[in-house]
């Protein structure tokens, strides 16, 4: 700066000025306004940094408030989520064993069917429940009672004295 005011007074010395001190007071007050416009602007650009880096703080709080609910939405679904896929294991499982119970049914009902349709290949019965005369008697009570004890009257079927049973792992 030094150059360009030494430069700046003598050219305006040398341009016929009245007096240098003159003109180096006009140079000195324009180094001077310079400055003080310096300074001002230097000091905007710092309230605008700072200004910049408030606004990026504000925004870091609310990103970080925000990942927070995020992640607690996220847990909260996760643990729904393993919550109904044991519910529906739970089921499934049920599924297959009503399955398993109704298909053994729908054979007793077609053996029973069957049965009392055709008959024991001419052997008589009793009220038509498909039982034989020689295997059923009546007691002196007048109930039947069964004469071969072990024997299954509705052909070995496993499920016919068995309740229906659900799991109570997480039944509500």
């Amino acid at each position: 700066m030094a150059s360009s005011s030494s430069t700046y007074r003598s050219s305006s010395s040398s341009d016929g000025g009245n007096n240098p001190s003159d003109s180096t007071v006009t140079v000195d007050e324009r180094k001077r306004k310079r400055m003080l416009s310096n300074r001002e602007s230097a000091r905007r650009s710092r309230m605008r940094k700072q200004k910049h880096v408030d606004d990026l703080s504000a925004q870091i709080n609310q990103l970080t408030t925000d990942n927070r609910q995020i992640l607690t939405s996220l847990t909260v679904t996760s643990q729904l989520y393993m919550k109904i896929q044991a519910e529906n294991s739970v089921l499934t499982a049920q599924m297959a064993e009503l399955s398993t119970r109704l298909e053994s049914l729908n054979e007793i009902v077609d053996l029973v069917t069957t049965t009392n349709g055709a008959g024991f290949g001419g052997v008589d019965q009793i009220d038509g429940c498909g039982f034989d005369d020689r295997t059923v008697g009546i007691n002196s009570d007048g109930y039947y009672e069964d004469m071969m004890s072990g024997v299954n009257p509705w052909g070995g079927s496993v499920y016919t004295n068995q309740p229906i049973m659900a799991n109570d792992m997480n039944m509500y």
